[in-house]
């Protein structure tokens, strides 16, 4: 580990073997707390490659429980976190609204590391009974349209570098990894990006895959369709830029998007937006980030995606779903 490091901090890269290498040795408990924290601080003071990025989600998918709920036309609506904005979990409510429209979500997230509120901060405080029994979550997505994968009960690699990220209290890598983890493997997604050049990485990286995928970053620094400013997006089309005139809003104040002060305040949030209580701009940053992942699923216009995410929340269909999963 220690040739590791002296490489990595004289500005060196990894091939995608030795990236891949890398996260298995760290596996094997090959490394110790403090070399851990300094590998993270690498990619902290850079991004990684697209090689290492390929190298490290290659070993982490090898490492990881498997799952296949390939039957399933679903899609996973995921952002990397570390974006400092402190929102409500609008991403996480965007994946209730699209199962309350019809579509089917495979949600991949975990406890928060750099923010207030992770999605299984959240879920836990609800009730949700994390499982990676593959049955159970099939059962979840016929009858709710949705079920969420708790990261570290499919990827062990994480507890073993958790009590690290919580110490730094910073985004790493490993958040830079997380939206292309998912071990169900579904085939579209919806990928939120705090930092542009990680997400033209992500891009690159799958442009080389046959998904289907929006990879989204407010070029103020959100890692989710904000409203707040010009949104970029990437897909298998290309890249295009989005002023919130586009996307049928004007553009919204970042302090309508603040988030409670910790988890208790965000899931009454989460609950009261569910519950038809939420905000004109609360609504309107949910139901769009929807539909850009219904049009994904369904190939149609965003503007009628827009109309069923809205029907879906307005009717209370959105609210059932997380009634079904937390009575199941």
């Amino acid at each position: 580990m220690k040739e590791l490091l002296h490489y990595l901090f004289a500005h060196k890269t990894l091939s995608k073997e030795e990236a891949q290498s890398v996260l298995i040795d760290m596996s094997k408990d090959q490394f110790n707390a403090a070399q851990l924290a300094a590998l993270t601080t690498v990619y902290n003071m850079r991004p990684p490659t697209l090689e290492e990025i390929k190298g490290f989600r290659q070993a982490l998918l090898e490492l990881c429980v498997k799952l296949d709920l390939g039957e399933f036309h679903a899609i996973d609506i995921v952002g990397t976190g570390g974006d400092g904005k402190n929102t409500f979990n609008i991403s996480t409510l965007a994946c209730f609204v699209v199962a309350g429209a019809g579509g089917k979500v495979i949600k991949h997230g975990n406890y928060s590391t750099s923010s207030i509120t992770g999605s299984s901060n959240l879920l836990h405080q609800l009730g949700y009974i994390f499982t990676n029994e593959e049955e159970k979550l099939k059962r979840q997505l016929e009858t709710a349209g949705i079920c969420y994968l708790h990261a570290p009960l499919f990827h062990p690699i994480l507890k073993k570098v958790g009590s690290v990220r919580r110490d730094l209290g910073t985004k790493t890598f490993f958040n830079m990894l997380g939206p292309l983890l998912n071990p169900s493997q579904t085939k579209n997604h919806l990928l939120g990006v705090s930092d542009l050049q990680i997400a033209r990485l992500y891009h690159y990286l799958y442009q080389q895959t046959e998904n289907d995928y929006a990879i989204i970053h407010s070029l103020d620094g959100y890692d989710e369709i904000s409203l707040t400013s010009d949104l970029k997006c990437y897909t298998r089309q290309g890249e295009q830029i989005y002023p919130p005139e586009a996307l049928g809003s004007q553009k919204i104040d970042s302090q309508e998007l603040t988030g409670g002060r910790n988890t208790e305040e965000n899931t009454r949030i989460f609950v009261d937006i569910l519950s038809g209580k939420g905000t004109s701009a609360q609504n309107t940053v949910v139901l769009t980030n929807a539909a850009f992942a219904l049009g994904l699923l369904n190939g149609e216009n965003f503007q009628s995606n827009y109309l069923r995410a809205e029907k879906a929340l307005k009717s209370g269909r959105a609210k059932n779903v997380l009634k079904k999963i937390l009575d199941y």
